[in-house]
């Protein structure tokens, strides 16, 4: 698998997924609050399907050795 999320992408995901986290453990929001698990799980492993749907890369380019 191939990554296609990186750098800051990758870190605002992690941030708001685990923002709808906390905010859905401790009530204020909804249910959807849970919907967290999907940007979090996506930055952690840095591959989004939708990003592989769409032809979209995040990630810088690696310098061929």
């Amino acid at each position: 698998m191939k990554f296609n999320v990186g750098g800051i992408d990758r870190i605002l995901r992690v941030v708001v997924g685990l923002v709808l986290i906390a905010l859905a453990a401790t009530g204020t929001v909804g249910w959807w609050g849970w919907l967290g698990v999907v940007p979090l799980l996506t930055g952690l492993v840095r591959f989004c399907p939708a990003y592989a749907l769409l032809g979209m890369n995040t990630c810088p380019m690696r310098k061929p050795r």
